[in-house]
């Protein structure tokens, strides 16, 4: 499907929208937008409902050492495509609201770029670890992330 983005940016003005900063081309979606992080959960319903972007696909996030990016990809049944939803967070304290309300399947990504890129989900229902053993203190996928010898950690082993 070709890039459309003067299509999302239209539809979006007619939903109301807010906190939309920029609607983007991008190769293989319908548009990248790009909008500021207060106002993600607002966006995400507008998404949804008025949009009828009905599944999220993946969360995923960017260690960019002066900020963090976070970034949606949903997918519309109804038009046959996608579209992009990316945010800048501050590299001191990278937090977003949770998409998981609006779209369930946001819970498991959420988790794992919180325990992979230090992101934080506000109001997130089960921000636990994933994939790394509980008691991890690390976020392997932040740039300041260093490999560190087995006997510098002190990882708390969950006995089932």
């Amino acid at each position: 499907m070709e890039s459309n983005p003067e299509d999302i940016r239209a539809q979006l003005t007619a939903a109301g929208a807010v906190g939309v900063l920029a609607v983007e081309p991008f190769d293989g979606a319908a548009a990248r937008v790009k909008f500021a992080p207060e106002s993600a959960a607002a966006l995400f319903q507008v998404f949804r409902d008025a949009l009828g972007f009905t599944h999220l696909s993946t969360v995923g996030g960017i260690d960019w050492v002066t900020r963090y990016e976070v970034f949606y990809l949903l997918w519309s049944d109804a038009t046959k495509r996608y579209v992009i939803l990316s945010a800048d967070l501050d590299a001191k304290t990278p937090h977003i609201e949770t998409a998981s309300p609006t779209w369930p399947s946001a819970n498991w990504h959420e988790r794992e770029a919180w325990e992979l890129v230090g992101i934080h989900f506000d109001h997130h229902p089960d921000l636990r670890h994933l994939l790394m053993p509980d008691g991890y203190q690390f976020h392997p996928l932040q740039r300041a992330f260093k490999l560190h010898e087995p006997e510098e950690l002190e990882v708390k082993v969950r006995h089932v």
